[in-house]
């Protein structure tokens, strides 16, 4: 009865009955559920037990046997190594009586990043039929056979050797060669190894330049509407927020700027009405920057997703006086649960980012630094790119159109790239309620008030993302979304 219980193999489950056998084992033996005096088992016996192959069984037993989890005793079969159990301290848990009194968080706790508005999206998003999600890929379009590629080149004896000691503040230096020689140059920047620092995701970049740059008096021009979670982290070391229009040219250029001392932009399609900035405002821009001495802070997502023309080169790469800090991230094209970026700026900003970044973490995990540089070098990311755009651009083709033919009255700003449309929605229109009804139905959106600075932000806006939805399914969703809207 007790093999029956802990013992249980489901054909359901992506792995194979050997692994799935030995994690029951392992688990038990851990959990203090197996006898240590007790023999498991036989080979013979057990597999009987679960209908698989005694082969598979033997090796399991053998892989633990390895790993010091059991012991084969001569004519008396499988038992528990008892030493694998020593050193643990048995107690029993604690029970909280009233004679104990809890801390009181609120008061302990310095600041509620929780009760910030931030944007929040299912986490079984996958089970929706219409997922109209900015930032999530459609697992279909992961290279898996490219990855795995890397990962097994990554596994070899000499590389396991490279990437396991610690590095204490250093990243890898194939991968910051690969930024450097096949990332930077497509935005026409060009940096030495010491401006270049990886970091966990663009965000971790923005965290850092608000710990080293933003003090409690700072003033921050943000875009408005503007990337919440870059909001989010300025406004937890500064309350002057300072919110700058934009227009279909991105940020605009006024004497909003000048009492600014950060500006932080999303110039190559701006978070979230997707617009390109053009060359001309990239210019002047850089001319105030210079002119107010102010430092502009450019995250450059999504740039590599571009349907139309030549692409603008990044601000970075028009700036003489050496005001724009740059920040990059590869989750837009790659994978966004890979939480990967780097950030470019002049050498005494990296030095102190990377003594920042050693107190944090000290660096992001070697081994993932590694397959992505080898994915790069073996060219496995322009290959991407070029699918992905050819990809999205269909699907933003195919969401226009419905767009126009579902919801005609609505308005949006024409982009050339990117990974969502920016929607507003008729007057009175209330698109929190929208988001829940269309939830119910099967539809996920994003309510566009999350993006706006102001108290009582609009209500009409929607963000419509395309990354995570296949083609045949963006027709039908955007058909039922507009009698949602309609109804």
């Amino acid at each position: 009865m007790m093999w029956n219980r802990l013992f249980r193999l489901s054909p359901d489950r992506k792995v194979s009955y050997q692994r799935q056998l030995r994690e029951m084992i392992v688990s038990a033996i851990l959990d203090d559920k197996l006898p240590l005096d007790i023999p498991l088992p036989s080979s013979r016996e057990l597999a009987r037990h679960l209908g698989i192959a005694r082969n598979t069984v033997v090796l399991a037993y053998q892989q633990l046997i390895d790993e010091g989890y059991l012991v084969a005793r001569e004519r008396s079969g499988y038992y528990i190594d008892k030493t694998m159990l020593d050193g643990r301290v048995r107690v029993e848990p604690l029970k909280f009586g009233e004679e104990h009194r809890p801390p009181n968080w609120k008061r302990q706790i310095k600041f509620h990043p929780s009760q910030q508005r931030n944007i929040v999206k299912p986490v079984d998003w996958k089970n929706y039929p219409y997922p109209f999600l900015f930032g999530q890929l459609d697992p279909a379009l992961f290279p898996v056979a490219d990855w795995r590629e890397c990962c097994r080149q990554a596994l070899s004896v000499s590389d396991i050797q490279d990437v396991t000691p610690d590095r204490i503040d250093i990243d890898d230096p194939l991968l910051i060669e690969q930024i450097q020689a096949r990332i930077l140059p497509r935005r026409g920047v060009w940096a030495a190894r010491d401006e270049i620092l990886i970091t966990m995701g663009a965000q971790q970049a923005l965290y850092i330049l608000a710990d080293l740059l933003i003090g409690k008096g700072s003033r921050v021009g943000m875009e408005n509407p503007g990337y919440p979670d870059a909001r989010n982290i300025f406004e937890l070391k500064s309350p002057k927020m300072v919110p700058l229009e934009v227009d279909e040219h991105g940020v605009v250029v006024s004497s909003k700027l000048d009492s600014c001392e950060f500006v932080y932009v999303t110039p190559s399609h701006q978070s979230p009405t997707t617009v390109t900035m053009p060359l001309s405002r990239r210019e002047e821009l850089l001319m105030r920057a210079e002119q107010q001495d102010f430092l502009v802070i450019e995250d450059d997502y999504e740039s590599e997703i571009n349907f139309v023309g030549e692409p603008t080169p990044a601000l970075k790469s028009l700036d003489a006086s050496e005001r724009v800090i740059y920040v990059g991230s590869l989750s837009k094209t790659l994978a966004p649960g890979l939480r990967l970026g780097y950030m470019v700026a002049p050498r005494p900003l990296i030095d102190e980012a990377r003594a920042l970044r050693r107190l944090m973490v000290r660096h992001p995990p070697a081994n993932n630094q590694r397959i992505v540089a080898l994915f790069l070098s073996m060219g496995h990311h322009d290959s991407l790119v070029h699918r992905l755009s050819q990809t999205y651009k269909n699907r933003w083709q195919v969401m226009g159109e419905a767009l126009n033919r579902y919801l005609p009255e609505s308005s949006r700003i024409p982009s050339f790239g990117g990974t969502s449309y920016w929607v507003e929605g008729p007057e009175g229109l209330d698109t929190r309620e929208l988001k829940e009804r269309a939830r119910a139905a099967g539809i996920l959106i994003e309510s566009g008030d999350i993006w706006f600075m102001q108290k009582d932000p609009p209500q009409n806006f929607i963000r419509l993302g395309y990354s995570a939805i296949g083609v045949k399914q963006i027709e039908p969703g955007i058909r039922k979304l507009a009698e949602l809207i309609h109804s």
